[in-house]
């Protein structure tokens, strides 16, 4: 009796037992858990990578540790190169190829070495990014932009806690009399901040916020954060950046209810903001530093071996160096950075690096508003990622950003967007020429009909 209930003999009177297998090309149901764990755990490390972005108190970070397992895991499941990033890629190659070149006669030199050891990886780090946001691209932006809020929050929250004296820790938090938050310079922490506050900024404009009293809050925390990293390039990088989305959410929205409440909105920022910078500056110490700070030019800009002077007799002497000075060898010469990017690009590259580090930034810009500008699903982003990341090429001519961590997750975020919508305007042209070329085809057979 019991042998005949066994797998693959049949009851008389009942229909025989239907075996469960798996759909051709289906992966078992062990198999499908196994890759949502997976999937799932490589989120998690993308968030942690994104949030560890704040953690800059030295060259290494827990951003650091996290990258490497992260992006192999990432490439595992199936990361593409899609063509819209193949611009990117190669000139984020070819200037790695300059700095190679012009590092050839010190590679017995550590310094010089290591800098172009970590050049490379933050490069593989931008070319991660453009890969990973050029699929998937709305998800992936959302919950990076969200993660890279929180991660400014925090560094915010600390910034702001060591400048009030709530943390006894100076070197920490707090530099020079400035809130530095989780990083080693207040000029860098105040930046890092704009792209988190633009995020929380466009959503409350458009009324996408599920939580606007909160999104308020929070933006306040950034941009009293800015305020008091009292760094005149972070005060008017974010003011450009600022400028830069709202003008571009105004002049592209269609509908006059948005644009009206993008008037009032703004209207009442800026008396608020107003009324804030007055009790600000009713602060003795705050005052102190904010004239301190407010003025174009320091001390040690000016003079003939100031900044300034010696970007000048530099580019005298780049004009006669084909392969530049080397990597870090301007420090050598002037006793400090040359505090300008375009400038260091050929110092540490030579003509060959400092023209395409141009190039990278021409073509970044015109993607950039490109994306901001025409019609797609990925517009929204662009207006948030592009005005930050011009606000650091902006910034790159009076400071070095070829080191910050964040300005290649930025410059990904743009090209991985730029794929997507070339992928999204592909889809939508084979389809209009398809309906294009039937009804043609439709017209010729009438009128060959008629004519019969």
């Amino acid at each position: 009796m019991s042998s005949s209930l066994a797998i693959g003999h049949s009851v008389p009177g009942r229909p025989p037992a239907r075996r469960e297998s798996a759909r051709p090309g289906q992966a078992p149901a062990g198999g499908i858990r196994v890759l949502r764990l997976v999937t799932g755990l490589a989120k998690a490390l993308f968030v942690a990578f994104i949030f560890f972005a704040c953690f800059a108190f030295s060259d290494a970070s827990p951003y650091d540790l996290v990258a490497l397992p992260t992006m192999l895991l990432w490439l595992c499941l199936g990361l593409r190169l899609h063509r819209g990033v193949v611009p990117l890629v190669g000139l984020l190659l070819l200037y790695l190829v300059a700095i190679g070149l012009a590092l050839m006669p010190y590679l017995d030199e550590s310094v010089p070495v290591t800098w172009t050891v970590q050049l490379v990886y933050l490069a593989v780090t931008g070319i991660f990014f453009a890969m990973f946001f050029a699929d998937e691209t709305q998800s992936r932006m959302e919950l990076a932009l969200q993660a890279y809020t929180v991660s400014c929050l925090f560094s915010a929250v600390l910034g702001i806690a060591g400048y009030l004296g709530l943390i006894g820790v100076e070197d920490l938090f707090y530099k020079y009399g400035r809130a530095s938050g989780t990083f080693q310079d207040p000029n860098v922490f105040g930046s890092f901040l704009t792209l988190g506050a633009l995020y929380l900024m466009r959503n409350l404009l458009t009324g996408e916020t599920r939580r606007p009293v909160l999104s308020f809050l929070s933006l306040l925390v950034l941009l009293a954060g800015i305020f008091l990293s009292f760094s005149r390039g972070s005060w008017a990088g974010s003011v450009v950046a600022t400028a830069v989305m709202v003008g571009a959410v105004y002049l592209t929205c269609e509908s006059p209810r948005l644009r009206r409440r993008i008037l009032v909105l703004v209207g009442a920022t800026l008396v608020l903001g107003i009324v804030i910078l007055c009790a600000l500056l009713s602060i003795e110490s705050v005052r102190t530093m904010f004239l301190e700070r407010a003025t174009v030019t320091k001390d040690y800009d000016e003079g003939e071996t100031g900044r300034f002077g010696n970007q000048i007799r530099g580019i005298g002497m780049l004009l006669e160096m084909p392969l530049g000075m080397g990597p870090m060898h301007w420090r050598l010469i002037f006793g400090l950075e040359p505090h300008n990017s375009f400038i260091g690009s050929f110092a540490n590259g030579g003509w060959l690096g400092g023209a395409v580090f141009l190039g990278l930034v021409l073509a970044t810009g015109f993607v950039g508003f490109r994306l901001m500008a025409r019609p797609s699903p990925f517009r929204a982003h662009a207006q948030i990622v592009w005005p930050a990341l011009l606000m650091f090429f902006l910034q790159a001519l009076q400071i070095d950003i070829e080191k910050w961590r964040h300005v290649y997750m930025m410059l990904g975020m743009v090209w991985g967007l730029e794929a997507a919508r070339l992928r999204w305007a592909a889809r939508r042209t084979p389809h209009a020429a398809g309906i294009s070329a039937s009804g043609s085809g439709s017209a010729v057979q009438a009128v060959a009909k008629a004519a019969s």
